[in-house]
């Protein structure tokens, strides 16, 4: 599949509340890339056929996952695209089981093929101090690293208990749009 010429833009949204905080922020995020100029598109982790890793290594031995699931199209799609914006709320202190079956999934030979892909963060949560996102950020931020992956912003989103409550926070909106907009700017200029 060749690639298209301009900047794709993947939007991943690892809660499963439709129109909530998660979404609203990535939907935010991904109007600044496209006034940027870039091509976007939205995935919706719960509406996907993810199975969990089992740790086979099958995909080590023969470049194939055992599983026959939604994530064989979604890592072909996310290796085509320039920019990821990775959104998951905070449960427990972690991502959702949604998002962390799907981050899982990463453990295969396709990772390589992320290296140097920008990636924003977006994390809304109920608790009013941004500490209740640090293991999360933490965990994100390792596996980028890890991945020699490019981290543009993480936008927090505390204090997010009602389902779009973000909507009344106007400064994190306009954060999440300067972010996408800032982001296709770093990979025209890369």
């Amino acid at each position: 599949m060749a690639k298209p010429s301009r900047i794709q833009v993947l939007g991943i949204i690892g809660s499963p509340r439709r129109g909530g905080n998660t979404e609203i922020i990535i939907d935010a995020t991904l109007s600044g890339a496209e006034i940027a100029g870039a091509l976007t598109e939205k995935v919706i982790l719960n509406k996907l056929n993810i199975n969990p890793c089992q740790a086979c290594d099958s995909c080590s031995k023969t470049g194939h996952c055992i599983q026959n699931d939604d994530m064989h199209d979604l890592l072909k799609k996310m290796e085509l695209c320039d920019l990821w914006v990775l959104g998951t709320p905070i449960y427990w202190w972690g991502p959702t089981a949604q998002f962390k079956l799907f981050l899982d999934r990463w453990y295969c030979p396709q990772h390589q093929n992320f290296k140097g892909k920008h990636v924003i963060l977006a994390i809304p949560f109920g608790g009013e101090h941004n500490k209740y996102a640090r293991h999360t950020v933490g965990l994100l931020t390792d596996v980028l690293n890890y991945l020699s992956m490019k981290l543009v912003e993480i936008i927090l989103a505390p204090g997010m208990n009602n389902r779009g409550a973000v909507r009344e926070r106007k400064n994190i909106l306009e954060k999440a749009y300067k972010a996408g907009q800032k982001a296709i700017q770093m990979i025209i200029n890369s």
